[in-house]
């Protein structure tokens, strides 16, 4: 392209702006004379888009409607769940409470039936013999009565008192084997 055919565009430019103006001006007055009532025109496809948008109006309502009602539904549902949720929270929370209340006194039962059983350990480790849950301890020292009640009762025992010669020899028979 040479310069001449720029020139020449841009001329044709100026003096098509210029043509437009000139047709604008134009016709205003001629509107402004003629004082016509200005009606707008409506086609068949006026209608139509007028509708479809009344009815994509009516329909994004419903929708926001429908989505509401979901909304408040799931709430108040997801508000019910929550609150058992935390009711059963509670319980177990009561319930752990007593196993670990019932789990200290058994452990202070197990250790109290631990201490009871090493003291009935050593008391068969000086010689006691059980018979029909009943501890005897035969000694084979000589002593008087008193001197050995005493020595029964520093051991938190007491002397057998054998009241006919049947029970003696049922304890003998079970105890001194």
């Amino acid at each position: 392209m040479d310069s001449e055919d720029r020139i020449e565009r841009i001329v044709d430019i100026y003096v098509s702006a210029e043509a437009v103006r000139d047709m604008k001006h134009k016709k205003e007055t001629e509107d402004f004379n003629t004082e016509e009532p200005r009606t707008p025109r409506h086609t068949g496809s006026d209608g139509v888009m007028i509708r479809r948008s009344r009815a994509a109006a009516v329909v994004f309502v419903l929708l926001c409607v429908l989505l509401l009602t979901a909304r408040i539904i799931l709430c108040a549902t997801f508000t019910q769940e929550r609150q058992q949720l935390l009711t059963k929270i509670t319980n177990l929370t009561v319930e752990r409470d007593q196993l670990l209340t019932n789990n200290m006194n058994l452990t202070e039962e197990r250790d109290q039936l631990k201490s009871e059983r090493n003291d009935l350990q050593k008391k068969f480790a000086d010689g006691l013999k059980c018979h029909q849950s009943s501890l005897y301890f035969f000694s084979s020292e000589k002593k008087n009565w008193t001197e050995s009640r005493r020595y029964c009762r520093e051991r938190e025992a007491d002397l057998i008192i054998i009241n006919n010669i049947e029970e003696q020899v049922s304890v003998c028979v079970s105890v001194c084997v």
